[in-house]
Formats: C-alpha cells, structure tokens, sequence
C-alpha cells in the first residue's frame, strides 16, 4: 500500500513521460518527520545523474519544528537517490541525448520507506501543452453529451 505525500502535476503538464522509475532515497531523520507531516514541495524537483549516481535536486523539505539545530537539514540540499546500477546507467545514457530530463512525479511511502517516483521525460513545446488542453476539453465535452444523453 502506498500513501502520496507530494505530486507534481506540473511535470505531466510540460514533460512527455515515457517511463518512470521508483527510487529509494537517502534522509535524515529530522526529514522522515517533515515528510510525514506533508512538509515536502517537489513542484521544481529534478533528478541528474552525476559520477554514476543519481540525486535529486530542488525538493524543499521544510525542516522539523522541535529538533536542535544540530539535526536539523538544509531544506533544499541535493539528496542521493537509491537505484540499481543498470538503472542509473540507462538514464545515464537516456539523459545525455537531447531534451531529455528526470523530473520528479511524486513522493509516496511504500510500506515505512519513502520512495520517490521519477519519470524520463522529453520537454513539451507550447503547441503540445495546448494541443492536450484541447484535446481534454473536447472529452469532457463528449462525457458531458453522453451523461445528458442518459438522463433522458
């Protein structure tokens, strides 16, 4: 079972996702807290292989209230993301052709573990987020003929 704690609806919005992977992250504890409170924005979270390793930039995770300044975290430091090396090597190579990013799509707890979904992403013109808006519109449009057709 598996509870969202943070989804970015932006990235759907602006990325063609062709494929998404499910990743481990590296925390501290003083985060585990914040997290489980829904104290996490991953609206401008990406991900970036560097050295053969993947983390995750731009997550601001709001620091824990009652924790000593010792504890406490950066908000916005770049976190290690776990993944299995053929993993991290495939988006190693996906990620150097053109146009293709890792954004973040949503940070969830699977079971006690935080996992963070990441998806491979090809960046959308402004014509093709229009053309979806459309393309949305029109099937509200034809949900909305069918359910009037069915009242009558």
């Amino acid at each position: 079972m598996s509870r969202d704690v943070a989804t970015n609806k932006k990235a759907r919005r602006d990325y063609h996702i062709s494929e998404t992977f499910e990743a481990g992250i590296e925390l501290r504890g003083t985060e585990v807290k914040s997290i489980r409170e829904g104290k996490v924005n991953v609206s401008e979270a990406f991900a970036r292989v560097d050295k053969e390793q993947v983390f995750l930039y731009g997550c601001d995770i709001q620091p824990w209230q009652t924790a000593a300044e010792y504890f406490q975290h950066a908000p916005r430091r770049p976190r290690r993301l776990l993944l299995h090396k053929r993993e991290i090597l495939k988006l190693a190579q996906m990620t150097e052709q053109k146009g293709y990013s890792l954004p973040c799509l949503r940070i969830y707890f699977k079971g006690r573990r935080v996992k963070v979904e990441i998806g491979l992403g090809k960046g959308k013109s402004h014509s093709d987020q229009r053309h979806d808006l459309k393309k949305r519109v029109e099937m509200r449009e034809a949900e909305r003929e069918v359910a009037r057709h069915h009242r009558r």
